[in-house]
């Protein structure tokens, strides 16, 4: 009696916690927007990551000067906006990401006015110009100067604007995000489905969306991403993370979303695609606005029949397609406050790809994640000097996996999953500008209500046999269960027996495992940060606290600081920096993955190292680089970074689905370097390439989980998002030909010198595979290559008469953990861009056309390959595409 009022009590508190969520996080809502609404104030500044730039132009006599031509451009980045100044002689430029930038006056009768710009906050940079009367007429030609290419901020990033993201070969809009970080960014190694290793981490990634911080999982098996068409451009953080960002800083993506505010005259596109594997994406934008108000919405969807990447070259089983819709909505009603609403919907479902085995059987297994995400935002300008900025949101994700109809069609398990994932909670910060000084302070509460159930139960009677025969052949006789009663029956006991499992094999009469698990995550946040700027240095120095209360408690206090030193004369920009950093678990599946008995877990066996709650992480980070322009059209970003962690994370894939869950490492100690060059328009040429190196080293034991196999053992190893060396070139050519349709070229070269793989360390492993497996990767002894049904099972040719096409297996001998582990074979890829901007040579609207091909040689390789962390995926081989749009 007792038990049951306690649980009727529990559940009671879950229910009227769950309900004061949901009134709490409307009521903030409603009130937040009410106060917007009701507001008799809001102009141009700044909201989440963007600023705005705003001037009078006049002549000598102080005369305000009517239709003078303003534009900005940044060109290292390419963006370029340009804008005409009004009756009043007064120009803006609102929504404009932070950066360094060009400005440049010109108006008839005068001579050109130029002047360097920057946007660091979301406070408005004001100016005033005066114009001289020329005395003759006057061309200008915008050309960049050494200066121009350089940032002076201690902190490496990288600037990506819509026009590069425009002509980047994307092989689905669903990931569209994820291909334009891993090809635009350095030290960023790429893996399946959209999934990407930044500096040697696991994922470790915070998107900030127009000031919302989200670091939930982004590849297509996790979440829906924001669509491609709705950004305009982003700023990716890979060096020392100001105070301002916690949880996941390896790499931190501000992201500003695309805007109608100052759109006089809509403005749009509509586009239409269709390639290879019967691919499809159709596309919609529209911008309407005005001077104080603007609204900007995209809605997309794309398919195909090989829509994740698969464990076999050829797809089975791969269909699925993705919707997603988003829309801003700015008003600005006076001078001193600025209101900004994002709302994104977003909807996927999937098939998961079989292998052949799982073809023969009929497995049916599916995936849908649906999502949904309300950001407002208000910012209040005191001053010149002082601004506050409030931003309360609501992201939910509901991902649900569905097993076949029949179980046991599913190997070498049936599973089911259904889990939401809710974040509740507001950013506050109030910026400060004073002479030398660039003051900010803010608090950040996050609320993370994360509901779990999983089903499991194992299909295939060889998967875990408890008795062996004497030639260690399994032993299908259902009804032994108990190892006790092998030698009984002339059998030997199965050395790799799992007994937790045993419970829960339905071709031994065992029954499903059922998990369900609700926890409430808290954590709330404190920074202050200031940026000096004294001659040539600049000193950026911070101190956060974290507090999370979650399935473990931790309080982490997190100095941060920036150094940099610009030398003139050679137009170097010198920097260090150090952090103090609070890794927080990944909320996907934590539930389970730290489960403590919860429903039997670790009385039984499952996971047996997943019985204690995965803590939060702490990691001493340091950083070192330089920035160097080399003439007037190309500029080299170079950094260095050491990071040592406590309790790291990475994640373990149940079988070959995508279903993953957090584990983490006792510590780890990664170094590594990123290397970016960028060269600007010459004659019709710009390039750029990303560079990158990681030694990610880790240390057992391992907690969490719910691996199948032997752990680790305690030393120290290379973990899967080890790559010795990777990176991206992209060239794009403007042709001078039939200029007035603005044709285009672009050329990708990607190059992958192999992340990890353990799986397979010795020709022993090797001849254990079965066949499929064994073609998979490559597989060969002599002249004998491995077929799916003609397996190679034994070898006795020296090495290296014998190997494999697509992963690298050590020479005899020489395995180590550390220092030489098996990889992934390297990979070239290519892929080529051609279009036309203007097809029609029209004024406006025009009509774009852009054709692709992506891996344009047909490269047949490896993302990974029965990889305890990511499970076995191939790299999408040749794929054609052709876009045609229609711009407005």
């Amino acid at each position: 009696m007792h038990s049951t009022l306690l649980r009727t009590a529990f559940v009671a508190h879950v229910i009227r916690g769950a309900l004061f969520r949901r009134h709490f996080l409307t009521a903030v809502l409603i009130v937040a927007w009410g106060l917007l609404l009701s507001s008799k104030t809001a102009f141009p500044q700044a909201l989440g990551t963007s600023g705005s730039i705003q001037g009078t132009i006049v002549d000598p006599s102080g005369a305000v000067v009517a239709g003078a031509s303003v534009e900005i451009q940044n060109h290292v980045s390419g963006y370029v906006r340009a804008t005409t100044t009004n009756a009043s002689g007064v120009f803006v430029f609102s929504n404009v990401p932070f950066n360094a930038y060009h400005l440049t006056v010109t108006a008839e009768g005068f001579q050109p006015a130029v002047q360097d710009v920057e946007v660091r906050t979301g406070l408005p940079v004001r100016l005033q110009i005066a114009l001289k009367l020329a005395s003759v007429a006057t061309n200008v030609t915008v050309t960049a100067e050494g200066t121009d290419l350089i940032e002076k901020t201690p902190i490496a990033h990288t600037d990506v604007n819509q026009s590069l993201i425009a002509n980047l070969p994307i092989q689905s809009p669903s990931i569209g995000l994820s291909q334009v970080i891993t090809n635009a960014t350095p030290g960023v190694a790429a893996d399946a489905n959209g999934f990407f290793h930044p500096l040697g981490e696991h994922s470790d990634t915070t998107i900030s969306v127009d000031g919302q911080p989200i670091s939930d999982q982004q590849s297509k098996i996790f979440a829906n991403q924001v669509p491609l068409n709705a950004v305009q451009s982003m700023e990716v953080i890979s060096g020392t993370p100001p105070a301002e960002y916690g949880d996941m800083t390896s790499l931190i993506i501000n992201t500003t979303m695309k805007s109608g505010l100052g759109l006089h005259q809509p403005h749009g596109s509509v586009t239409s695609q269709y390639g290879s594997f019967g691919s499809w994406s159709e596309g919609l934008t529209l911008g309407v606005g005005g001077n104080n108000w603007g609204n900007f919405f995209s809605l997309s969807g794309d398919g195909s029949s090989r829509f994740l990447d698969s464990p076999e070259f050829t797809a089975f089983h791969d269909k699925g397609n993705d919707q997603s819709f988003f829309d801003r909505a700015d008003w600005q009603p006076d001078a001193n406050n600025t209101a900004h609403l994002d709302f994104s919907l977003g909807r996927s479902w999937f098939q998961i790809p079989n292998t052949y085995d799982q073809l023969a059987t009929g497995q049916d297994q599916r995936e849908q994640i649906k999502s949904i995400n309300i950001s407002p935002e208000w910012t209040h300008l005191f001053s010149a000097n002082a601004l506050v900025a409030f931003q309360p949101f609501l992201r939910i994700t509901h991902v649900e996996y569905f097993p076949s109809r029949d179980p046991f069609s599913d190997l070498p398990a049936t599973v089911s999953q259904d889990r939401r994932l809710e974040h509740v909670g507001f950013t506050s910060d109030f910026t400060y500008t004073r002479g030398v000084h660039t003051f900010k302070a803010g608090t950040q509460l996050l609320i993370t209500p994360v509901t779990e159930n999983f089903g499991l139960g194992i299909t295939d009677p060889v998967f875990n046999p408890v008795c062996l025969t004497p030639s260690d052949a399994p032993v299908l006789d259902s009804t032994l269960t108990d190892p006790q009663n092998c030698a009984a029956n002339g059998f030997v006991v199965n050395p790799s027996l799992a007994p937790g499992l045993i419970p829960f094999d339905l071709t031994r009469g065992g029954h499903l495992f059922d998990f369900h698990g609700y926890a409430n995550i808290k954590e709330v946040s404190f920074y202050w940060q200031d940026s000096i700027k004294l001659g040539q240095w600049q000193f950026d120095g911070g101190l956060r606290e974290d507090i999370y209360r979650g399935l473990s408690d931790a309080t982490e206090l997190e100095p941060r600081i920036g150094i940099s030193y610009s030398i003139k004369p050679t137009n170097t920009v010198i920097r260090v920096g150090y952090a103090r950093l609070f890794d927080t678990p990944y909320y996907e599946n934590l539930l389970l993955s730290s489960a403590t008995g919860a429903g039997g877990l670790a009385t039984t066996g499952i996971g047996a190292f997943g019985q204690a709650p995965l803590v939060p992480g702490r990691r001493n980070q340091f950083n070192a680089g330089l920035e160097q322009a080399i003439g007037r059209h190309i500029v080299v970003s170079a950094d260095y970074f050491w990071k040592y962690t406590r309790d790291d994370f990475d994640f373990d894939t149940l079988f070959s689905s995508p279903i993953t869950f957090p584990i983490q490492w006792r510590k780890s100690k990664i170094d590594g370097a990123s290397v970016r060059v960028n060269m600007t328009d010459w004659h019709g040429f710009t390039a750029y390439s990303v560079l990158g190196h990681a030694r990610s080293r880790f240390f057992g034991p391992e907690v969490g989980g719910l691996i199948f196999n032997s752990p680790l053992n305690t030393s120290v190893f290379r973990i899967d998002h080890d790559q010795a060396f990777q990176q991206t070139t992209n060239v794009q050519y403007q042709l001078p030909q039939f200029r007035e349709r603005r044709p285009w070229v672009g050329f990708t070269w990607q190059y992958e010198s192999g992340l990890v793989n353990g799986s397979v360390p010795d020709l022993a492993s090797a001849l254990a595979l079965d066949g499929d497996q064994q073609a998979a990767i490559g597989f060969f002894c002599g002249n004998r290559f491995a077929t799916l049904y003609q397996p190679i099972t034994s070898c006795n040719l020296p090495y290296p008469q014998w190997g494999a096409t697509r992963v690298v297996i050590p020479a005899p001998g020489t395995e180590n953990n550390d220092t030489n582990p098996p990889r992934i074979a390297p990979r070239n890829l290519f892929d080529l861009g051609v279009g036309f901007d203007n097809l029609l040579h029209s004024e406006h609207p025009r009509i774009t056309l852009k054709l692709t091909a992506i891996n344009i040689t047909n490269k047949v390789a490896l993302y990974n390959f029965l990889s305890t962390f990511s499970g076995t995926h191939f790299v999408t081989p040749r794929t054609w595409q052709a876009e045609l749009g229609f711009v407005f």
